[in-house]
Formats: structure tokens, C-alpha cells, sequence
């Protein structure tokens, strides 16, 4: 069953619930700000608050290229099993936390566990599927963290109405049970077992032979710089836009909070799925047609930037929002299929742990810059400003990234 065309497909929806949940995790605890603070008095600090998004951030941040490389080396089903079900476990022992301390080394501890998590769930589907499907199918898996991203907000409501104690029981026994499926249903592909009982030849390359492979590779360099910039906004529009709607519209928070998230999230949605059937579509004609295809995406996010830093009424900030979710939806779509015309599947998952990094220490200086523009009043401005960074992105990209194949081998590396 595993070298089935329908397998394939159920490798990506067995994913997609474990990407639901690794979003829907970590989003839990900034909604259930108010429901703890009554009994763990030190998160009425915003400045301890604050030290608990850190702490996930930096450490995800630092693991996400650790985390690649041990995908590419070991069998990535018990690495997403194992992933999944420690921080299932994180999530469940937060329900007994009494104290900031262990809040805040729960969190850390979630912030490794959840790094294994993606470089060996994207490279795992990307070896499943060829480059006639590989773009939908991404596309399809990264919902799943939209769609976590989403209701992690929920977790208020559920705390109101039980305590957040029991909401993170719910939720992490929820996760627990879940690995406990895949370790039933998912299946490492078949090449990599084989290569396993037959002594791992080429499977298992030198660490420092494997960095110096991509670190040699001027194109990999090039998807670097390629996805870090569009991260900066990318981040900017999960931290600040239902503050920049609010400011910007003159409504109050509670108003603008569901506005902006749900008109990402749906637009995101869209832009995944379309930008995925096109690039698979195109890149059977055109090899750069999925470079073609995230620079289309890349660019419908420029205008829409601009609308969303200097627009004041609600048709221009709305569908700007809409604007960018359908372009961010249609890059994010295309990060792992391009990546996989320069780097053969033996480094992926390491060069997607790279590139994690690169994205999340961005997201983490466009974060604090965004918050002393709020401060000083300059939050729509320097949003603005953000289109001028991915227009040096998209030119950067169309110059250089120039692929030879559609899927490049093991016997291109």
C-alpha cells in the first residue's frame, strides 16, 4: 500500500491532523492569557508574558536545523510519532503547572519537541509524491497549520467555560491518542526502509558533508535570502494585523481580532490550493514554473501591503487582507517543491530546517520592530514599508533561481 498513488495522499492527511495540532498547541497559551493569570500570578506581567513567547521562538528557532538533520538521518515516521506525542505530553502536563517556572520550561521543552516536527513532515511528503502532485500536496498539509492557527484561539472559549487546566488536558490527551494512530497507519516511504536493512549506503551522509553540500550551493543561498524576507510579513500578519486593522479602522480589538485572523486564514487557505495546481500544472511546461508560481504569490503581496499600512476603510484593508493571504498562500505552497529541484532527497530536511530558522529569527526581529512602531504610533508606515524588502525578494528570486529539473535526484548530489 505505501507505493500507492492513494497512499500518498493518505500520508498527507494523517500530516495534516499532526500539523493542525502543532500550531493549534502553541497558539493555545496567548489566548488563555486571562484564564491563568488568576492563578498564576506572575503572567499579569506582559514582560514575563513576553518571556514565554521568547523562549519558544529562540529555541524552535536554534532547533529547526538540528531537527533537519536528524529527519535526514534517521526514520522520520518515529521522529513525527515522537514529536508529536512529547509535546502532546507538554501541552497535557501545562494543565498542572502552579507557577511561572514551570509555564516557562514547559514551553521550552514544547519548543524542541514541535521543531522535529516540520523539516520531516514536508520532506516525508515530498518523497511520496512526484513533481505532478508535490505542490497541491504541500499546499494541502500547510492548511493544517492555518487551520490550527485558528482555532488555537478557541482554547479562550473552551477555558471560560471549563478552566484552562482541563483545556490543556483535552487538548494534549487529544494529541497523545493521536500518535498512538500513527504509529498504526504511517509508513516511512519504502526506498528509506530499504536502504536501512541494506546498511543505510547513501542514506546516512556525513553531517559536516551535508552542510557543506548546501552551504557550496549558491542556489540554496539564494532560497534562503528568498524565504527569510517574506517571513518578516509573514509575521508581522500573525502578531500585529488585528492591532493595524484595529488602528487602522477605528474598531475595537474584539471586532478586529476575528476580521483580520479569519480573512487570513481563509484567503491563505485558497492561495495554497490554487498556488499548488498551478505550479504542479505549470512546471510539467516550464521547470521554473514553480518559481513563476511563488513569484506570483510574492507579488500579490506587495500591493497588499501597501493597502494594509495606508488603507483606512474597511473594503481597502479587508481586501488587502485578502491580497496577501491568497499571495503568502501561494508562496508557502512552493518553498519545499522548489527547494527540491536544488537539493537531492538525501538533504531536504535539513535544508528546510535552515530555512525554518532563518524564518523564525525573522519573524522574531520583525515582531519587536513592529512593537516599537506601534508605540511610536508608525505601525501602518513601517507595515508599508515591508513591500519594498519582498520586492528585492521577488527580483532576487526570478534572477537567480534558475532549476535544470523538476526533482533534483539522488544522483544530482
Amino acid at each position: 500500500m505505501t507505493n500507492t498513488k492513494t497512499y500518498a495522499w493518505v500520508v498527507v492527511g494523517l500530516l495534516w491532523v499532526v500539523a493542525l495540532l502543532n500550531y493549534m498547541d502553541r497558539q493555545m497559551l496567548s489566548t488563555m492569557k486571562p484564564a491563568m493569570q488568576a492563578d498564576i500570578i506572575e503572567l499579569q506581567s506582559a514582560i514575563n508574558f513576553g518571556k514565554l513567547m521568547a523562549i519558544f521562538l529562540w529555541i524552535y528557532g536554534f532547533m529547526s536545523p538540528v531537527s533537519g538533520i536528524i529527519a535526514d538521518r534517521l526514520n522520520r515516521k518515529w521522529l513525527i510519532v515522537g514529536s508529536l506525542f512529547v509535546w502532546s505530553a507538554v501541552t497535557w502536563l501545562m494543565g498542572y503547572a502552579t507557577d511561572f517556572s514551570q509555564v516557562y520550561w514547559l514551553r521550552a521543552l514544547m519548543g524542541v519537541s514541535e521543531a522535529l516536527y516540520i523539516p520531516a513532515g514536508l520532506s516525508l511528503i515530498a518523497d511520496y509524491h512526484t513533481s505532478k502532485t508535490r505542490s497541491l500536496a504541500i499546499g494541502i498539509h500547510m492548511t493544517g497549520l492555518y487551520m490550527g492557527q485558528a482555532l488555537g484561539g478557541f482554547g479562550a472559549v473552551i477555558a471560560e467555560r471549563f478552566s484552562w487546566e482541563a483545556t490543556f488536558h483535552a487538548f494534549g490527551f487529544a494529541g497523545i491518542v493521536y500518535a498512538l494512530v500513527l504509529v498504526v497507519f504511517l509508513k516511512e516511504k519504502k526506498h528509506r526502509e530499504q536502504a536501512a536493512v541494506e546498511g543505510g549506503a547513501g542514506l546516512k551522509p556525513s553531517v559536516f558533508k551535508g552542510l557543506a553540500l548546501l552551504f557550496t550551493n549558491s542556489a540554496f543561498w539564494t532560497i534562503l535570502f528568498y524565504f527569510a524576507v517574506p517571513s518578516l510579513p509573514g509575521w508581522a500578519a500573525k502578531n500585529w494585523l488585528p492591532t493595524l486593522f484595529a488602528e487602522n479602522l477605528k474598531i475595537p480589538m474584539s471586532t478586529a481580532g476575528p476580521l483580520s485572523t479569519i480573512t487570513i486564514a481563509a484567503s491563505s487557505f485558497l492561495g495554497v490550493i490554487a498556488g499548488g495546481i498551478l505550479s504542479d500544472r505549470w512546471v510539467q511546461k516550464n521547470v521554473r514554473g514553480r518559481v513563476y508560481t511563488g513569484a506570483i504569490g510574492l507579488a500579490l503581496t506587495i500591493p497588499s501591503l501597501l493597502m494594509l499600512g495606508f488603507g483606512h476603510s474597511l473594503f481597502y484593508v479587508a481586501g488587502a487582507a485578502v491580497g496577501f493571504g491568497v499571495g503568502f498562500g501561494m508562496f508557502d505552497a512552493n518553498n519545499m517543491p522548489i527547494l527540491c529541484q536544488f537539493v537531492s532527497a538525501r538533504h531536504r530536511a535539513t535544508a528546510y530546517g535552515l530555512m525554518n530558522m532563518t524564518g523564525v529569527f525573522a519573524g522574531a526581529y520583525v515582531t519587536d520592530l513592529l512593537g516599537k512602531s506601534s508605540d511610536g504610533g508608525h505601525l501602518g508606515r513601517d507595515f508599508a514599508m515591508l513591500a519594498a524588502v519582498v520586492l528585492l525578494a521577488l527580483l532576487v528570486q526570478l534572477y537567480f533561481l534558475r532549476p535544470k529539473l523538476n526533482d533534483f535526484s539522488e544522483s544530482g548530489s
